[in-house]
């Protein structure tokens, strides 16, 4: 039994991958675009998803930056996919610290492109993909830490919703 629900969880993230900066919508997306390809992208995940309302008032809160036109860039897309992973192990006042520290270190290319592969990175470590995480960047600073420390709760946190999902489907 046991073998078979982690088989059924591995299946469900295997090959998981998000897109990188250069490879998301270079045209301006309306609110509605940007939760579909979100929730889209996110899917895999399960429990990580975001309304309108949520990016409403992560504009609001001044999180990410207003739309032009009511038109969201490529740096806010990237951002909210931060934001919809890191929410669930962050409370609201650090996940805008953790943003504030990723945008005073890095620009938004760099930060986003090196979230993604270690997320991709860590959550193939958790679900036994591989044995052992691949060096992701080459810099060893307190933030680069922080945030891998971030992306290693998101991937436990992303196997134990996936396990317990499992465990309720059984019964």
């Amino acid at each position: 039994m046991m073998r078979d629900l982690e088989t059924q969880m591995a299946e469900s993230i295997q090959g998981f991958h998000l897109p990188r900066y250069g490879e998301l919508p270079a045209v301006g997306l309306y609110l509605e675009q940007v939760t579909s390809l979100i929730n889209q992208l996110l899917a895999p995940l399960e429990d990580v998803t975001l309304t309108s309302s949520m990016i409403s008032n992560y504009v609001k809160y001044r999180m990410i930056g207003r739309p032009t036109k009511r038109l969201y860039q490529r740096e806010q897309v990237a951002e909210l996919i931060f934001i919809a992973v890191a929410k669930n192990v962050l409370s609201l006042d650090n996940l805008k610290r953790a943003l504030r520290i990723q945008r005073d270190n890095y620009e938004v290319v760099v930060a986003y492109d090196y979230f993604c592969e270690e997320l991709e990175n860590l959550l193939a470590v958790v679900f036994g993909f591989k044995d052992q995480p691949d060096p992701v960047g080459k810099e060893n600073t307190e933030q680069k830490r922080m945030l891998e420390n971030l992306i290693t709760a998101v991937s436990h946190q992303v196997y134990l919703d996936k396990y317990f999902a499992a465990l309720e489907n059984e019964d």
